[in-house]
């Protein structure tokens, strides 16, 4: 017998449920959600309430996908958000419709670039405020204060479209003339959509490493060219800049298993079924509904009917379930390194590291750098000096070490695509592991390696994931963290004006998730919402 997902939810450690309860499941259900990431949670969670019967199939034994908090080292009494880490794009309308008792904190700072110029060390610190210490800052990098000027220009620009933008993603597809018409600066969402994301960058900035810090945010989680007018990484950017109209990257008190409990609870209590250890095996849609087959963790097989499906699968996933031609396969980017620190390593520059390490620390990501680490990954290579950016979640949550007095340290490495791993997945990583340690050290007072906790059995507590190691964990294609290219927000296709962009091959069939839905992308919410809505007949 299948066996119900419960857990106690104010420990954040999504990993930790225990699936033991039998249940008895119905014959049919009003919808099948397939997948207990948090979009299909979130998808759940809409439609319970509206009172459709819901069955949530999970293929692991947590709920979460990419959003959970974990006990990565043995006897070490840390929970690390595993995967995904932050929170930009969950809309204010979802936490509310939902009652999600969750908090999410600011960072003081922004970010802190450490640089080595000339042989002597420094920085460039960016508070979350930007105040005299931030101008100061500029001013000591670049001579004068013309490139902070452009920076908050740039800035001051981007922070107007995210006000204007953030508003339609909650609601149907605008077309392109529809938002348009609501930006108060129509040029700078022209920039994005028609100009290499590099030139409009360039427009506003001079300085190398500060163009580089500008240009990370249309990379994470993407592999592209900044110079290609593709658009690829322009969407990234709007995606990261856009969120809740501010574009503020913040921390989820109790790590992001807090979310996707949160999400979970309130499925559960609109009286949505949660089943994990479910792996779906094949979809049979038909004009009246749509068989869902799958085998639990012994293997048995089940099926079950539904009015409609909802996938919370990547969309090459769903394709191989409904049994159709599989697109190309997505390729993700990303090198995620996970460790716990007995102590914070000092920074050469002189920096308060207990105050710096709380935002984004960027290292090696001038534009220079970006643009050359582009180019030997696009050449087979993992590149010399990889682009990465490390955060301490628990300087601003300490919550999450339980008052062990150890901090957590999360690194994002961009353009190591999955193919760099393919022959050799274990020694490549090792490498890459081995080149950012070093890149980073470069900057520290002390050997990052003195700094890491051990765990229960000495070794120490350093975790690293490549795109084929989170493929193998999370089912996501090609590791590809937002399951494939992100999309602009808005009906680029007139047939597409007026719905929520969430419609596949299959009337019965909906998508949801992170790259199968128009505004998919991070954890946001709104490609289980736009199906939801969509569902619901909701304009």
């Amino acid at each position: 017998m299948p066996t119900l997902a419960t857990t106690t939810w104010d420990d954040p450690a999504v990993a930790a449920l225990t699936a033991a309860q039998q249940v008895d499941l119905r014959a049919r259900y009003d919808a099948v959600v397939v997948g207990g990431g948090h979009n299909g949670l979130t998808a759940a969670a809409y439609l319970a309430r509206a009172g459709w019967s819901v069955l949530v199939l999970e293929r692991r034994a947590a709920l979460g996908g990419a959003a959970i908090s974990e006990q990565v080292f043995p006897g070490v009494d840390v929970r690390l958000s595993a995967y995904s880490y932050l929170v930009s794009l969950l809309p204010d309308r979802v936490v509310s419709d939902l009652r999600l008792p969750i908090r999410l904190l600011d960072r003081p700072v922004a970010s802190f670039t450490p640089l080595l110029r000339n042989g002597r060390p420094g920085g460039l610190l960016v508070e979350r405020d930007e105040g005299p210490e931030t101008a100061a800052s500029f001013r000591a990098l670049t001579g004068s204060d013309a490139e902070l000027a452009g920076w908050q220009r740039f800035y001051g620009r981007l922070s107007t479209l995210a006000e204007d933008l953030a508003p339609t993603l909650t609601e149907p597809l605008p077309t392109e003339a529809e938002l348009t018409a609501r930006l108060r600066d129509p040029g700078i969402w022209h920039d994005l959509r028609q100009r290499p994301l590099a030139d409009v960058v360039a427009d506003h900035l001079t300085d190398d490493d500060v163009r580089g810090i500008a240009l990370t945010d249309g990379l994470i989680g993407t592999s592209a060219d900044v110079h290609a007018a593709d658009g690829l990484a322009g969407r990234c950017f709007l995606y990261h800049l856009v969120g809740n109209g501010t574009g503020r990257w913040r921390v989820p008190v109790g790590g992001m298993g807090a979310v996707s409990g949160a999400l979970a609870d309130a499925a559960r209590a609109a009286g949505a079924t949660l089943v994990t250890r479910a792996t779906v095996t094949g979809l049979d849609a038909r004009p009246d509904g749509v068989t869902v087959h799958w085998t639990d963790d012994d293997g048995t097989p089940h099926a079950v009917d539904a009015g409609h499906v909802v996938s919370g699968a990547a969309p090459t996933v769903l394709d191989e379930l409904l049994g159709a031609p599989a697109p190309a396969r997505p390729s993700g980017s990303q090198l995620k390194v996970n460790m716990v620190l007995r102590r914070l390593p000092g920074l050469r520059s002189g920096a308060d590291p207990h105050r710096v390490f709380g935002g984004t620390v960027h290292v090696d990501e001038a534009a220079g750098r970006l643009d050359a680490a582009y180019a030997q990954a696009a050449a087979g290579r993992l590149p010399d000096v990889i682009p990465f950016e490390v955060y301490c979640h628990s300087l601003t949550d300490p919550s999450i070490v339980g008052g062990t007095g150890l901090h957590t340290l999360t690194l994002f490495g961009l353009h190591t695509p999955a193919e760099l791993y393919a022959t050799d997945p274990a020694g490549t990583r090792a490498e890459a592991v081995r080149r950012v340690v070093a890149q980073l050290d470069a900057h520290l007072t002390e050997p990052l390696a003195d700094c890491l906790a051990l765990d229960a059995d000495g070794r120490p507590c350093l975790q690293a994931s490549s795109p084929l190691d989170v493929e193998a964990a999370l089912a996501m294609p090609g590791g590809h963290i937002f399951h494939g290219d992100l999309s602009w927000p808005v009906a680029l296709d007139p047939a597409q004006a007026g719905t929520w962009g969430v419609a596949t091959a299959h009337p019965r069939v909906v998508a949801a998730s992170s790259g199968g839905t128009v505004r998919g992308g991070a954890v946001s919410g709104l490609g289980g919402f736009a199906a939801a809505q969509h569902l619901l007949g909701h304009r």
